[in-house]
């Protein structure tokens, strides 16, 4: 398609290049004819005058246009030439005048202002078919992926990353951090309320009392266990336990959870202020990371993970695939429901694609300036030619007219004063 352009475009330039020869051509012929007849009639001056200075105004130019590309008739004259001669001053200008003008960041953002990017996504997602053909293509880049990450070392190098990260968390701040957000909210009652309710349902089960009223039997002299006192204290055991449970249970403000109160800020103080606590927790943490076990058990965990995933893909009906396109599709539903959640994507786009933009323009402006520059001089005049050298044609066909209706003017005007001024 572009080089059935690019041969129009040179059957035109050729044909408007012979039209303005010619009708240089043709005001030197008429000049000649005017000036043998110019002594029958005055008329004749008029018109020698006209095609003079068209012939004039039309070499004038035809000079012009040409030097710009080449040495007009190949004579060394200075200044012409103009483009071979500056053809890499020209490739640096274009070069900095797109990368000041075109990628300055006003206009790029814009730009990129104009387009909604999250609606773009979100039509995209919301087809059915496409969210489809997309998780198809991830899941099938998945077995190449994980291959690739068992035979590059990835997977040892991230391993050994995590195992390094974790060893320089310290423990005890951390819980006690996390500690402090659960009892702000509260949440550690939750803790104890199912703590509770563990052992009011070991109590309730036949087999735990069977086995207390037992410890208690052994414990107790053979009297007592002719009258069968275990039975009775077992069952008041049981009952005053299960009588205070359901007290703590249903008072907030029971003593049993005022003193968890007190436990759990206390250890939580110890865990922020105790040096012994902190190294028994970190002391933990290294022997707990240095066994062999957890090594095993994350090496099992990752093999096993990544026969799952290979047994899942190679299913014609993979969970995974399903799950990922119902997934993108609800994404795509989202997108297009929520519009500040869009606006908040166009806003992201803008702001990280024009800082690519300019973090990258000043490539592009030299990027741009040495494609320019290799290109070979013949090539760039001839690509210049065929994109503006018409239009510079049609100046040569107005520097005839206007040097001839010059001329015409300049001849009036002398023969007006041959008349009208004394001489």
């Amino acid at each position: 398609m572009e080089t059935g352009n690019s041969d129009m475009r040179a059957r035109e330039l050729r044909r408007v290049k012979l039209a303005a020869t010619s009708l240089l051509i043709a005001m030197a012929a008429l000049f000649a004819v005017s000036r043998h007849f110019e002594a029958v009639h005055w008329a004749w001056g008029y018109v020698a005058s006209f095609a003079a200075a068209a012939m004039i105004g039309g070499l004038a130019d035809w000079y012009a246009v040409v030097a710009l590309f080449r040495r007009p008739l190949g004579l060394p004259i200075p200044h012409t030439a103009i483009i071979p001669r500056n053809h890499h001053r020209i490739a640096d200008t274009l070069g900095g005048f797109i990368e000041s003008n075109f990628l300055a960041p006003g206009p790029v953002q814009r730009k990129l202002g104009e387009v909604d990017f999250a609606a773009l996504v979100a039509d995209w997602l919301s087809d059915p078919g496409r969210s489809a053909s997309l998780a198809r293509f991830v899941l099938k880049l998945l077995p190449q992926t994980l291959a690739a990450i068992d035979q590059s070392g990835l997977r040892g190098f991230i391993g050994r990353r995590i195992t390094t990260e974790l060893e320089r968390i310290e423990i005890a701040p951390l819980a006690a951090g996390i500690l402090t957000a659960v009892t702000e909210t509260g949440r550690h009652q939750r803790l104890l309320d199912e703590l509770l309710g563990a052992l009011d349902k070991l109590l309730s089960s036949p087999e735990a009392l069977e086995s207390l009223r037992e410890r208690i039997r052994k414990e107790l002299p053979g009297l007592f266990a002719l009258w069968r006192a275990d039975a009775y204290l077992v069952r008041k055991l049981v009952t005053s336990t299960n009588s205070f449970i359901e007290e703590a249970k249903g008072n907030p403000a029971h003593p049993l959870r005022v003193e968890f109160d007190r436990f759990v800020a206390s250890f939580i103080d110890r865990l922020r202020s105790s040096r012994e606590f902190a190294g028994r927790a970190e002391t933990l943490k290294r022997d707990l990371l240095a066994r062999p076990e957890v090594r095993k058990f994350t090496e099992g965990a990752w093999a096993s993970l990544r026969a799952f995933l290979e047994q899942d893909v190679a299913s014609p009906d993979s969970q995974i695939r399903r799950q990922l396109e119902t997934m993108l599709i609800d994404l795509g539903g989202q997108l297009a429901r929520d519009a500040a959640i869009r606006a908040e994507i166009n806003r992201g786009m803008v702001r990280v694609l024009a800082e690519f933009v300019e973090s990258q323009k000043r490539g592009v402006g030299l990027f741009i300036a040495d494609q320019v520059k290799s290109w070979d001089a013949d090539m760039l005049i001839g690509r210049m030619e065929l994109t503006v050298g018409r239009d510079l044609q049609y100046i040569r066909f107005n520097g005839t007219l206007i040097g001839g209706l010059a001329g015409l003017a300049l001849h009036a005007l002398e023969q007006a004063s041959k008349l009208y001024l004394p001489s």
